[in-house]
This record gives C-alpha cells, structure tokens and sequence, in this order.
C-alpha cells in the first residue's frame, strides 16, 4: 500500500516514512485465532542464537492456515486484517461450513471475494490453492510447500512471489524471489498470486525509537568494544580492526564467508540465488 511522509517537523519525521494502512478494513482481530506470543530474544535453550534481538512491543499471534488444508470448500473473505508478525497483511475467511481460518493475503484481495483450495484445478485466480502441478506453467504464486502436507515454508513475506518454469516428473522448477531456481515436488501445495502489501520495503523507519519498537536492538562495532567483549576491540584512538580478516565475537570468519554447509537439499537446487540485487556492466 502507499507510504506516507510527514512535513519534517523533528529530525526523525525528515528522513521517516509510514504505512498508510490504507487496505485494513478492521482493527480488531478475531479473538479465537490469537494467543499470547511469548518472546525468546534470539536465544535458542538459553543461548543468544540471533544477536540485537529483544523487548519491542507486546503483540499477540495470529494462527495463520498455512497448509490450506480444507479442500473444495469455499470460503469468503470477511476482513483484511494487519498482522504486527509479519509485512504481509492477513484475510479472515468464513468457510462454508462455519469455520473461521486466517490466510496470508494476496494483493488486491478485497472484501467479499471468495476463495478455495482443492487437490485439482478450479478457477485460477488470487488466494486459490492448489498443487503445483495443477497450476500453469508461468503463473505468479505464494506460500510454497517443501513438503507435501506440513505447510507453506517458503515465499511469505511481503510483496513476495515465485514462478512456475516448468513441471517434469515428480518435480516443478520454481523460480524464487531470490532468483534462486530449484525443484519442489510437484504435488506441494502454492497459492496464486503475489503477497500483499508490496510496498512495505519502501517505509524508512527514521529513528531509533521506531526499530526498538520492532524489538530489534542497536548494533555496536566491534572495534567500539575492549578485547574482552570482541576480537575486533582494543587500541588506542581510532584505528582497524587489526586482523587479517574480520571475525564475529566468538572468534569466527565474518563478511562475505560462506555459511551455507553441505545440505541434502543441494541436489534440488539448479540456480543459486543472486549475490546481489544491481549487477555491473558486463556481467
């Protein structure tokens, strides 16, 4: 949705921008599909995994339906909703039957449309779910499946979306956001369409307040720290890091090193993803 500037009355609003929200049509979630989201701060059993991660503000999860998993029913989309868990902004479906599910939204899904996932091929339009072999070749799609049956893992942030290049066997070559190729079993379930709110890589967060918000934490340099804290610290004034190659806090190889080992995964990837986003003349 379109990003707002503020006239710059203070020095974070001159170089800040918002989401207009523009698409929500209700503030209040639907209470049964919330529970308390409790935070872990980057640590995984106790360790700091992901570092400058913690506080931000209080917010709830929306138990999103990522495996589409209720087949030739059709469903009607109630509310799109604005989900503090992700970019993306989230549809309220009421189904049929009576059932309520939340989805991941596609852009320009509107209140009142209605959607369906089945097994075979229906009306190839945005937010119907179907698996990738049954779509056509060419088609813009979502909420990918790596394996059949334990959900969508891949292609689910905002504005996000892959393509189908081609179905041979019992795979399908899907082209993805990172402009990585690679092949995923055809009868993995996709969701046509692109994810919603496409502009919210767009928005400048402008200060700091706004990211502590986000619960993401300041970033010190290493060689802003003492020996003790970072390989990278120590020394008098300013002066570099004093190594041959820059290294984390635990002592590790940083910037520009490999941390992809060797994967099972491997195999099924045909085209590794771009190192970068621009690429240089004559490259």
């Amino acid at each position: 949705m379109p990003v707002k500037r503020y006239k710059p009355t203070t020095a974070g609003r001159r170089i800040s921008s918002v989401d207009t929200f523009e698409d929500i049509t209700t503030s209040k979630p639907e209470k049964k599909l919330t529970k308390i989201l409790k935070k872990y701060s980057g640590r995984s059993k106790g360790k700091i995994t992901v570092r400058h991660r913690g506080g931000g503000t209080r917010r709830r999860w929306r138990e999103i339906d990522f495996k589409r998993d209720k087949y030739d029913i059709p469903a009607k989309v109630v509310s799109i909703e604005y989900d503090p868990n992700r970019g993306g902004r989230i549809a309220l479906l009421h189904y049929a039957d009576g059932e309520k599910r939340y989805m991941i939204a596609p852009h320009l899904l509107t209140v009142g449309d209605k959607v369906i996932s089945s097994l075979k091929r229906q009306d190839v339009k945005i937010g119907n779910c179907f698996p990738i072999e049954e779509i056509p070749i060419g088609t813009e799609i979502y909420n990918i499946e790596m394996t059949p049956g334990k959900g969508s893992q891949l292609v689910r942030g905002a504005g996000a979306m892959a393509q189908i290049m081609a179905v041979e066997g019992a795979y399908a070559t899907v082209k993805l956001p990172s402009g990585e190729v690679r092949m995923v079993l055809k009868r993995c379930m996709a969701t046509i369409g692109q994810v919603s709110n496409p502009d919210y890589r767009l928005i400048r967060w402008g200060k700091a307040g706004r990211t502590r918000h986000r619960g993401i934490k300041p970033t010190v340099r290493g060689k802003a720290m003492n020996p003790v804290d970072h390989p990278h610290g120590g020394g008098e004034g300013s002066n570099g890091i004093g190594l041959k190659h820059p290294k984390t806090p635990t002592g590790k190889p940083a910037l520009g090193v490999k941390t992809r080992g060797k994967c099972a995964s491997d195999k099924f990837i045909l085209q590794r993803r771009k190192k970068g986003r621009f690429v240089g003349k004559g490259k």
